[in-house]
């Protein structure tokens, strides 16, 4: 039979604050050679492995709490703790520690808290500890500043500490307590607060178990509603004893167990709502409250959890047709907050915990539920759901397939989602599609927003990973035009979910969204949710524009071709960011691609005809066509016959030599679009549109450089008012930058800087530096 004294949990404190959970297994005490001295060993029951491997220090100080807990630290920031599942096993362990430290095993800290300042200041160490006032109502006073004082060392905490548990203090304040709650003595009051107060902030195990004894919580709760900072005091024992009531939906048998259950409960209480909010030193202080709490915590889910009888009476009321909707209403409530506990819990008790839950049949128990009546019952239920399927997702759609099909063999992906769109999406869109019917959202209160809004968020997550089913919903039920119907409505937060949803989808560059989108018209609202909100610079007027300046930049050409043609007219005004110029100068030069198509295989017939002469004539073959943009090729000019692979280099690069002497050209027509738009995103990390209200004024100048953005004249330059920084004053990273009533907005947006310089079908705007070396060749 296995050794139960010496089953442990090995906890470790993460940077939250919060205890993780390291695993189940059995502890030893042994010399290890490696680490030459006594250690703890914690070898995992699953498989043997070695969960623990750890030094008892003689200088470190171990602490032992509430009889099956020891904690200690390794390093500054690694906390460490053995929680024992049986008293006996602790003591054992701890007796161990003890030896090898030189302690009375009868201590719970074996080592004082101390710094070499603290030692330099109290050079009294080895004397007797703290001596406590005697225990009366007129020297309270003196007690509250003797606490107060305490608190900054860490020596005179211990000292102090070990004095009040030594001497049974606590109880005798707390007799002094109803002494002055009878006299009305408020000063007195005033005191105790400040000492009970003092005393949390000793985050010593010892004192909190006599604290939150039956005997004395509701007593130092008392004490705690007297704050001297406040008019009048607090009515928290009022609450707890007439307000707040324990009900007990399933008869708990084990008296243990419901006391754990209300003392949690006021501690809890205690932590969230008497003790006043700490200070970033005093949160440190009370790292043992919270300790004390999630323990608690860990045992009541795991007594409820052995409990077979409580959970089979639980949900055997819960899909009983006989049990009356109130006292139904309490059981989930229950099961409700159950499950809430739950989420406290380190992942493997989590597991544990669900894994119970399953076994005892909480889906099909839920299923009965939510086809019942009672919103508020139906409500808890989705809350229950909602935490199952955070859990464990895969147990919930095998769980929906057996039911939908009555085979346990088809729970894959792709036959639920079969399943869910022919069943069950209809049910999700319905409060959508019954509000979209008009141009507008036909209610439009903040609930219903609310509710279209969650829609939407599904929704966009279907579009992100269901790939064909959602596809063929949206198509088939023109769910797109019904969305964007939405963005019409008055909270902005709606019209932005509607129109996250549409990004989501032109973020696919998927063909067949893409003709759904232009065969409908689907950029309308869009373009005129654009135009109503003006020159306004605010979220709506950015998540366009970057929508439009994706669909540039990732060079779609059928969307391209598709707002140039139909909406043009609408934005060729818009001229404070150079996206929608950019997506003419785009469709342009796709449409002289169409006209001419022999351009398109320049690149490729080039590069099939490049012949190496020496390495110098290779290197100045490759550096001119890797500044040549095929895109402002012009027709008539010469093109090498693909099937022509005989002609020598001289024949081959004469097209080139012709065309170049066209660039040269036609560069002085285009520099005026380059400066104003520098569209290409390789000759910077990124460039800046800018937003404002007011009059338009372009800062760039068609015929000189000295109003460029960076220039000492110009509104945007590092020096004058408005400026939103400085600028940088090389032209291969300048932005153009606009202004409306002299105020400057800026968004920036990703360039297409990574991408590949092989892809044809993307822009290259030739940087200026390139084009000088171009011309002076």
């Amino acid at each position: 039979m296995t050794d139960t004294r010496r089953r442990v949990k090995v906890y470790t404190l993460n940077e939250d604050r919060q205890w993780d959970d390291r695993g189940t297994g059995h502890v030893s005490s042994c010399y290890v050679e490696r680490l030459k001295g006594m250690s703890l060993l914690v070898r995992a029951e699953s498989d043997g492995s070695l969960l623990l491997e750890s030094k008892i220090n003689p200088n470190t100080a171990y602490q032992k709490q509430q009889d099956t807990l020891i904690v200690w630290s390794e390093a500054e920031n690694y906390d460490l703790a053995l929680s024992f599942q049986e008293k006996a096993g602790c003591d054992e362990i701890w007796e161990k520690i003890c030896q090898v430290q030189g302690k009375d095993p009868s201590v719970d800290i074996t080592q004082d808290l101390v710094d070499e300042s603290e030692e330099e200041r109290f050079d009294d160490m080895s004397s007797p500890g703290l001596e406590l006032p005697s225990c009366e109502l007129s020297r309270l006073e003196e007690i509250a500043e003797l606490v107060a004082s305490s608190l900054p060392s860490p020596l005179r905490r211990e000292k102090l500490a070990l004095a009040l548990e030594n001497e049974g203090y606590i109880k005798k304040l707390l007799e002094i307590f109803h002494v002055c709650e009878d006299l009305e003595n408020i000063e007195g009051l005033h005191h105790l607060y400040e000492i009970i107060k003092g005393i949390f902030l000793l985050n010593r195990t010892a004192l909190f178990e006599v604290m939150f004894s039956e005997e004395c919580i509701m007593d130092v709760i008392g004490c705690l509603e007297y704050d001297p900072s406040l008019s009048q005091s607090r009515k928290h024992r009022e609450f707890l004893t007439k307000t707040a009531k324990f009900k007990e939906v399933i008869p708990i048998s084990d008296p243990e167990l419901k006391q754990k259950i209300h003392q949690t409960y006021r501690v809890q209480y205690i932590q969230d709502m008497v003790l006043p909010t700490p200070s970033v030193f005093e949160e440190n202080m009370l790292s043992t409250l919270h300790s004390f709490i999630f323990f608690n915590k860990v045992e009541i889910v795991g007594m409820l959890q052995e409990d077979e009888k409580f959970l089979t009476d639980l949900f055997a009321q819960l899909t009983d047709e006989a049990t009356d909707e109130e006292k139904r209403q309490e059981l989930v409530n229950f099961l409700k907050e159950f499950c809430a506990f739950s989420q406290t819990l380190q992942p493997q008790n989590r597991d544990a915990f669900f894994k119970t839950l399953s076994n005892m049949g909480i889906l099909p128990a839920l299923e009965v539920i939510l086809g019942m009546d009672d919103a508020q019952v139906r409500s808890a239920a989705t809350d229950i759901f909602s935490y199952l399927v955070e859990y464990n997702p895969s147990m919930v759609r095998e769980f929906v397939m057996q039911e939908a099909q009555q085979n346990d063999d088809k729970t894959e992906k792709t036959e639920f989602l079969g399943f869910f769109y022919k069943h069950c999406m209809h049910v999700l869109t319905a409060p959508l599609l019954a509000n979209t019917t008009e141009d507008k959202p036909s209610k439009d209160d903040f609930q219903t927003a609310q509710l279209l809004a969650l829609i939407l968020e599904l929704l966009t997550f279907c579009v992100e990973h269901h790939t064909y089913h959602i596809k063929n919903y949206i198509i088939n039920k023109d769910i797109l035009r019904r969305v964007l119907v939405l963005m019409a409505s008055k909270h902005a937060f709606l019209a932005l979910c509607a129109l996250r949803f549409k990004r989501k989808i032109i973020g696919l560059k998927d063909e067949f969204y893409n003709r759904y989108i232009m065969k409908s018209f689907l950029f309308e609202p869009v373009v005129k949710a654009f135009l109503n909100n003006g020159s306004r610079y605010n979220l709506m007027n950015s998540a366009i524009i970057e929508m439009f300046e994706f669909i540039r930049v990732e060079d779609i050409k059928s969307l391209t071709a598709h707002v140039i043609e139909n909406y043009w007219k609408a934005l060729e005004d818009v001229d404070y960011v150079q996206t929608f110029k950019g997506l003419k100068l785009r469709f342009e030069q796709q449409r002289e691609r169409q006209d001419n198509p022999k351009l398109d295989s320049m690149r490729s017939i080039l590069r099939n005809h490049r012949y190496r002469r020496d390495a110098r004539t290779l290197e100045d073959e490759e550096e001119m066509w890797f500044n040549t943009d095929e895109d402002d090729m012009e027709d008539g000019e010469a093109v090498v016959p693909p099937s022509d692979k005989t002609k020598n280099d001289e024949d081959i690069m004469d097209p080139i030599s012709k065309f170049m002497e066209r660039k040269k050209l036609k560069e002085s027509e285009e520099k005026e679009v380059l400066l104003k738009t520098n569209l290409s995103g390789r000759q910077s990390p990124s460039f800046k549109l800018s937003f404002s209200s007011g009059t338009k004024s372009n800062l760039t100048s068609q015929s000189s450089a000295s109003n460029l953005p960076g220039s000492p004249g110009s509104p945007g330059s590092p020096g004058s008012p408005g400026s939103p920084g400085s600028v940088s004053k090389s032209i291969s990273q300048m932005a153009a930058i606009t202004t409306k009533g002299g105020l400057v907005g800026l968004v920036d947006y990703p360039d297409d800087d990574e991408e590949d310089d092989e892809d044809e079908d993307k822009e290259e705007t030739l940087p200026l530096s390139k084009k000088a070396k171009l011309e002076s060749s």
